[in-house]
């Protein structure tokens, strides 16, 4: 395959690009992180890498006005394989439509790959959420394409173990939880530069999830 060719491919990441185009975006609801991400928010239609020291405690709090905001758009949001069940009262005071959020309990890893992948491509799905511990670089590849093809917000979260391998995914956070919300550090970022210490606060909301107080 020669390099012309490989420049030509739309998975491939090009970071040296001086004047890059962005997609479509959703406001995160948090201003320090729109400023910083291309378009002011989430992409839409690529897949975001969150990455903590301890998925259990994932900041559901940092996605949560953003998917509110999708919800009216489509029938569902998938959530595959959470770490805890879902608190419903603490989604539905958060003003998310619990009617629109489908849960996907996996027997196994393979399954719920399987599922994350066809809820993305599906277009029936505004976000998909996921928990898929350890990937390979082709897997998140297929996440990624699936979620251009279905134009949806892609969201895994990861453990630190995955901060140094490569990934395809278009946008990668670091995040390290604080009392008051979370210091994140952009790690990759499609059409746009790295950061790190954006200072995000938490909004006033209840856990959504056991242990994510």
């Amino acid at each position: 395959m020669s390099l012309e060719s490989c420049l030509e491919r739309r998975d491939i990441w090009q970071g040296y690009k001086n004047t890059p185009t962005t997609g479509p975006t959703i406001a995160s609801g948090f201003d320090i992180l729109d400023a910083h991400l291309p378009g002011g928010g989430w992409p839409l239609g690529a897949l975001t890498e969150i990455l903590l020291e301890d998925i259990v405690h994932s900041p559901l709090w940092l996605v949560l006005p953003a998917l509110v905001t999708l919800a009216p758009r489509r029938r569902w949001q998938a959530w595959v394989t959470p770490p805890g069940i879902p608190y419903t009262p603490a989604l539905h005071g958060a003003g998310l439509d619990v009617s629109k959020v489908l849960l996907v309990k996996a027997k196994n890893r393979a399954e719920a790959l399987w599922a994350t992948e066809q809820s993305l491509r599906s277009s029936e799905c505004s976000a998909v959420l996921c928990w898929p511990g350890q990937l390979k670089r082709a897997t998140l590849r297929r996440l990624q394409l699936a979620a251009e093809h279905g134009q949806a917000l892609g969201l895994c979260f990861r453990g630190l173990n995955a901060i140094d391998q490569p990934s395809m995914a278009a946008l990668r956070l670091h995040c390290q939880l604080t009392v008051d919300g979370a210091n994140v550090d952009i790690l990759k970022c499609r059409g746009g530069a790295l950061r790190e210490g954006l200072r995000v606060r938490r909004h006033l909301l209840p856990a959504v999830l056991p242990g994510t107080d």
